[in-house]
């Protein structure tokens, strides 16, 4: 999807899931580099149901994706990760509150310079919004290819004149 993206010219912005390669880069971006965001509205954890309205947003500028293929096939854009804290595991343990805090990373992978917030603040949501946009353009594409057919408007035209 990305190749046919780019030799289209059009941006692409694909969500992922949390791969070796992926977890080693979130992993290693700093602790000040994580800036807080804050929900307008409080949305329902998926796991524990409780609301939430705060998470964490950082940016690696330069990601390089697919280092496994030929190099003409690699792509480095912009590796943008939401992090929240993972409320269905408890804080407290006992007496002894938190060491370290766990969090829930839900990372996308895009070349849009522009790209500020998806519709929805539902990670799944967000998800299926963009498979949607996807098969549009894809139904759209290949109606514009029939179309382009010869004789395919032609005959369309004949049946309903008829």
């Amino acid at each position: 999807m990305i190749a046919a993206c780019r030799r289209a010219g059009a941006h692409f912005s694909i969500t992922t899931g949390m791969n070796p390669s992926i977890k080693r880069a979130v992993l290693a971006i700093p602790a000040e580099a994580w800036q807080q965001i804050t929900y307008p509205t409080a949305v329902p954890d998926p796991e524990t149901g409780e609301l939430i309205s705060d998470a964490e947003v950082a940016e690696i500028p330069a990601y390089t994706a697919f280092t496994s293929r030929k190099k003409s096939e690699q792509v480095t854009a912009r590796l943008i990760v939401r992090r929240v804290r993972d409320l269905a595991k408890p804080a407290v343990i006992g007496e002894q509150g938190e060491l370290f805090p766990v969090w829930r990373y839900h990372p996308f992978f895009t070349d849009n310079p522009a790209l500020a917030h998806l519709p929805s603040g539902h990670f799944h949501a967000n998800a299926a919004w963009l498979t949607l946009w996807a098969m549009t353009y894809n139904l759209l594409r290949a109606t514009g290819a029939l179309c382009q057919a010869p004789g395919f408007v032609e005959s369309r035209l004949a049946g309903f004149l008829q």
